[in-house]
């Protein structure tokens, strides 16, 4: 199979343009489309849907699409093997992660990897809601869980503990709980579709889970810089993990709500791919750089 012409049809792919794809790959308009044809042709099917105005993906192609983007990197791996890869890492790099820990952490640092890296594109998926890895076709990911998924390969960026927390203004209006069993009496601001998370006492003799069977969800939600604001602003008691909260509890906006009791569960923050997939010069850039940036936790001191 022509590589060449693979690397192609997924740049083509990405632009939705065969003609600004060639010319990327230093091709004329007639030269690029006469090798996709080809491409086409060795895998016996339409790739992509051609009209006067616009270029989309067919349903084949859109099959195709992951595949493709392995083989490259395959033969990107291999070269790099051999000594004879790019000097310069170059490509476009899909990165999904947490819109709130992305906009704390990540973006703010995007700058200085993108001048460290001139021939890197980054597309970024940033959504407090997990998507699937696999068949979102990402690079990497960046989870804030203990990686449990058999298809999925990772390096652990820093720990992710968590605490119950609560604005001053609120326990002032609504009393602070002395016990688990106090949380029945209070609002709770609960992450949408959250697992309940075990609570354990220092000295072990007492358990929960947060939220509690019954608790008075008032606020449920998807986003975990909201359910920060909210917490702020008096709502109720939530659990964060501290990297969310750590600025708040640093100047007293938000306070811990049970202290005695600990978080018993092994979240991380993790960066995974797909364990088909080649770690290429690319993806291993990223990962370096964020646990450059980001492995020493900032919100460790907290």
């Amino acid at each position: 199979m022509d590589t060449e012409g693979v690397r192609l049809f997924v740049m083509a792919a990405e632009m939705l343009n065969i003609s600004a794809a060639g010319r990327e790959l230093g091709l004329a308009p007639a030269v690029a489309s006469a090798r996709l044809a080809k491409l086409e042709k060795q895998v016996g099917a339409d790739l992509l849907r051609r009209s006067t105005r616009t270029v989309s993906l067919s349903l084949e192609g859109a099959e195709f699409l992951p595949f493709a983007r392995e083989i490259l990197a395959q033969q990107d791996a291999a070269l790099t093997a051999l000594g004879h890869g790019r000097s310069d890492i170059s490509g476009t790099l899909r990165f999904a992660a947490s819109s709130t820990f992305a906009q704390l952490f990540v973006v703010p640092i995007l700058p200085e990897f993108l001048e460290r890296y001139p021939g890197i594109n980054l597309e970024l998926k940033l959504s407090d809601t997990q998507m699937n890895l696999i068949d979102g076709a990402y690079d990497l990911a960046l989870r804030n869980y203990a990686v449990e998924d058999s298809s999925l390969r990772g390096r652990k960026l820093a720990e992710d503990a968590r605490i119950l927390c609560a604005s001053p203004d609120y326990l002032k209006r609504s009393g602070s709980p002395e016990t688990p069993d106090d949380l029945d009496a209070h609002q709770l601001l609960v992450f949408m579709n959250a697992v309940p998370r075990k609570l354990i006492s220092a000295n072990g003799d007492r358990s929960c889970t947060f939220p509690p069977p019954g608790g008075n969800a008032r606020v449920i939600c998807d986003d975990g810089a909201s359910l920060r604001i909210a917490a702020k602003a008096g709502v109720g008691i939530c659990m964060s993990s501290i990297w969310n909260i750590h600025q708040e509890l640093a100047n007293g906006s938000l306070v811990r709500v049970l202290p005695d009791y600990q978080v018993d569960d092994e979240s991380a923050i993790w960066l995974v791919y797909p364990k088909s997939n080649v770690l290429t010069a690319k993806v291993r850039a990223f990962i370096d750089f964020l646990i450059e940036k980001i492995g020493d936790a900032p919100w460790n001191g907290v």
